[in-house]
């Protein structure tokens, strides 16, 4: 079993602890509220017995008088049961008592001197009292103090007090208990478009990654979630796609190489033959594995562009001389068509210089191929506030405008003629892009009145 916790049995949880600490603050506030109200009704009482003995004691006038104190007092108790007096005057001598006011005479003088008419709570054997007790004046030779105490049963008070608690603990497990069920059955029934968006997804397939949660009809909570996994579904169906399209696209491209290399070896073994026959064969096989090798290499650089593999190495380059020693290298080639290669401005990109030097080199390559004979190919550096760009300018037939879109597209080529021409793998321009947007730049193509011109956008160097 593992110890992964539902949603539906987290939020019962969570019901009941609320619903149980709600509930026991709400009983802690009415225990609290009862048993205040107790005391003011036992205040109320002992202090109107406090008031009366206190007039007693102003009545007395002589020392008899004080004898004749506790008639007085025993009458004015008649019909208040559990209410206890005692009076206690000098030494702690005790004057008058009621028969169970057994209080010790010195806690009683401790509490009248230390919090005079302060609710305090007196315990004799297994009864427990709430009595004040003070100072009072008596009218004997101009005031002399006696020690009162007023007290009053409270075990009613106290039965009262454990059966509302124990009624209030039983209320609160029940409560509690019916609100978990309560709280799984809400939770249950809250969670139910979470289930219904688990069985949608559970239809997504392979074959159907074109499938989308309906945003619309999900709750406000799971709207959001739902955009997130159609986001998800919509990445997860391009990448699918993008993997479906290379599988062809290698497929298709090694199957003619492959083809032609298993014709001409089964040629070459189908009878004897010179030597000289037999290396010319493995020569034009050995072109065909250089070629295929060659496109294995650009479609794993182009697979990794694709997935934000291809991280480039920066350093400060300085692009007009990378595109004079590109001239250099082109310089035979141009020459033969008899193109003039031409650079204005220069500027400093942060870049990665092998593969910029690769990019820039394919579109060299394709400008130079394209071209018309006895034109100029130009190359132009700007240099702006925060990038830099290189436009490659040729002269040669336009691209059509429905061509314009696809021209980055591996295998791609406009002319259908060349497809299966030895001049290239038809990848270049297609690595172009993945290089330049690397390196967090982008490239464009515009094709107009046979002028075609390709214009790359990147970084300043800092």
């Amino acid at each position: 079993m593992n110890g992964r916790t539902s949603i539906t049995r987290r939020l019962t949880l969570l019901f009941i602890i609320a619903s149980s600490a709600v509930l026991l603050a709400l009983g802690f506030v009415i225990a609290s509220s009862v048993e205040q109200h107790f005391e003011d009704l036992d205040m109320e009482v002992l202090v109107g017995k406090m008031e009366l003995t206190r007039h007693a004691l102003a009545m007395l006038k002589s020392q008899d008088d004080l004898n004749g104190l506790s008639q007085q007092l025993d009458h004015s108790l008649i019909g208040h049961h559990g209410l206890e007096v005692m009076v206690i005057g000098a030494n702690h001598a005790v004057i008058f008592a009621t028969p169970n006011a057994n209080f010790a005479p010195g806690l009683v003088a401790a509490s009248a001197t230390q919090t005079p008419h302060r609710p305090m709570l007196w315990t004799l054997g297994e009864q427990t009292y709430r009595g004040i007790a003070a100072e009072l004046p008596t009218g004997i030779n101009g005031g002399k103090k006696v020690v009162v105490a007023v007290a009053t049963d409270i075990a009613h008070h106290q039965a009262f007090m454990h059966s509302f608690l124990q009624t209030l603990w039983i209320f609160v497990a029940g409560a509690a208990a019916l609100t978990g069920v309560l709280g799984w059955a809400a939770a249950r029934r809250g969670l139910a478009p979470l289930r219904a968006m688990r069985e949608q997804t559970q239809t997504v397939t392979a074959q159907q990654l074109s499938y989308r949660l309906a945003v619309e009809s999900a709750p406000v909570e799971l709207a959001e979630l739902a955009q997130s996994l159609n986001e998800m579904l919509a990445r997860l169906e391009e990448a699918f796609h993008r993997l479906s399209d290379f599988s062809s696209d290698i497929a298709h491209e090694l199957r003619t190489p492959v083809s032609n290399l298993m014709t001409q070896t089964q040629v070459a073994l189908s009878r004897p033959r010179e030597a000289d026959a037999y290396r010319g064969i493995l020569e034009s096989n050995a072109e065909e594995f250089e070629r295929m090798a060659r496109m294995i290499s650009d479609m794993l650089l182009l697979a990794k562009a694709e997935y934000g593999l291809v991280v480039p190495s920066r350093e400060t380059v300085h692009l007009a001389t990378e595109v004079r020693a590109l001239f250099d290298y082109y310089d035979a080639v141009a020459e033969d068509k008899g193109l003039r290669l031409t650079l204005e401005g220069d500027g400093e990109a942060s870049a990665d210089r092998l593969m910029l030097r690769r990019a820039l080199s394919n579109l060299l390559s394709n400008a130079v191929r394209h071209s018309a004979f006895k034109t100029t190919l130009r190359v132009n550096i700007n240099t702006g506030l925060d990038a830099i760009s290189i436009a490659m300018e040729n002269t040669g037939d336009a691209i059509p405008q429905a061509y314009l879109e696809r021209i980055f597209d591996r295998f791609f080529r406009v002319d259908p003629s060349r497809q299966r021409s030895s001049e290239g793998t038809g990848l270049g321009l297609a690595i172009t892009k993945s290089i330049i947007v690397a390196h967090g730049g982008t490239i464009s193509v515009a094709s107009t009145e046979g002028v075609t011109t390709f214009t790359i956008r990147l970084p300043r160097a800092s």
